[in-house]
């Protein structure tokens, strides 16, 4: 037999019957020779029924052709009868884009199976005009991620905290409010309860808080940004609820802040740059030191560890707390932090603050989702 080429566009049963001219055998004839009945074979050469494998096997030994050859018609076949999705290729740009599926499920986008409508709203929801288009926001982020690259869903967050902090309405950020202000800040760190005045305080010298609960693999505590030289924003995600990582992260996205990282241009402060080698850039390094100073004084807090050390009681934590005027949870997470005592150490005193601060925070997760 003469080897042919599979055409793409022929039924397999046109080449079977070409087949059974030439060797004069009837359907009934190939039916008995493949120990199927007749009407099976009659769907095969009708294009009513698919060559399987073993149908494949079948007819290859009975023509001498080998079973590939079968199959290989077959699926030719049925790939030219079905209809090409034109917008799987552009579903999956936008997947590759965004984290679609979770957006939709946080309601940030509707649901659509209209390609042309969903590639809209994920392109406005990223300020792009096309799909191919770099999102223009800048930002510094604390995270547990590589520096050196920014994901699709840790884009998406930044741009739901953009979007939310655009409907606050606050006074035009200063620098000269901003450091006055910070003392006034300072003293909320006495009591959790506290807590919820911060955003008001914030928005006093012209910073907009908002917290979004973190997207799955983000590894967010908390970025700082600006809408423009007059608005910069705070965004925290509480992936840790506990005082002392609050205040932290607040004091790192205020470091930021303080020293411009990420601000416009034309603004009056200038920010640092970038490291792009997937290690801790320079200016989360003095965002860092920023913070560490913020709420307790890196000399005051070395000075208790020098009297107290290795015993440190709950009493003497707490007493140490309330002379400086700070929540007992915060002196926990520094001396965790710097190794003095274990973790399962006083435990109990790094109380939660989401619950406090969701109450006067524009908030986005959790079961809320504000509409803007």
């Amino acid at each position: 037999m003469m080897e042919r080429k599979p055409a793409e566009v022929f039924p397999p049963g046109d080449f079977i019957r070409e087949e059974l001219e030439n060797r004069g055998w009837t359907q009934g004839d190939l039916a008995a020779i493949l120990g199927r009945p007749v009407q099976a074979v009659n769907e095969i050469l009708k294009g009513k029924k698919a060559i399987t494998a073993d149908t494949a096997h079948g007819l290859g030994d009975a023509f001498g052709t080998g079973a590939e050859y079968w199959l290989n018609l077959e699926s030719a076949f049925r790939l030219s009868r079905a209809e090409a999705d034109a917008g799987v290729a552009r579903r999956a740009q936008l997947f590759e884009k965004a984290p679609v599926q979770e957006m939709i499920r946080r309601q940030w986008i509707n649901k659509t199976k209209d390609v042309d409508d969903l590639s809209s709203q994920v392109l406005r929801f990223l300020d792009i005009d096309e799909i191919e288009g770099t999102p223009s926001l800048v930002a510094a982020a604390r995270k547990s991620t590589d520096y050196s690259e920014t994901t699709p869903a840790q884009l998406a967050w930044l741009y739901r905290a953009k979007h939310l902090a655009a409907t606050l309405d606050v006074p035009k950020f200063t620098k000269k409010r901003f450091n006055a202000g910070l003392d006034s800040l300072r003293e909320l760190a006495i009591s959790e309860q506290e807590v919820r005045r911060v955003p008001a305080v914030l928005a006093e010298l012209g910073i907009r808080l908002v917290v979004v609960d973190r997207l799955p693999r983000t590894k967010i505590d908390g970025a700082a940004f600006w809408i423009d030289k007059h608005s910069p924003v705070i965004a925290l995600s509480l992936r840790y609820d506990r005082i002392d990582g609050f205040w932290y992260t607040l004091g790192h996205e205020l470091g930021h802040i303080a020293n411009g990282d990420c601000a416009p241009v034309d603004s009056d402060l200038v920010g640092g740059e970038r490291a792009d080698d997937g290690a801790k850039p320079e200016i989360e390094q003095r965002a860092d030191e920023f913070s560490s100073e913020l709420v307790i004084a890196p000399a005051t807090l070395s000075s208790f560890i020098a009297r107290t050390r290795p015993l440190y009681s709950k009493a003497k934590i707490n007493r140490f707390a309330n002379r400086i005027g700070v929540h007992p949870g915060i002196i926990v997470g520094q001396l965790q932090f710097r190794g003095e005592i274990g973790h399962s150490h006083s435990r109990e005193m790094l109380v939660k603050v989401r619950g406090i601060l969701t109450e006067t925070a524009l908030t986005d997760g959790w079961g809320s989702a504000p509409a803007i």
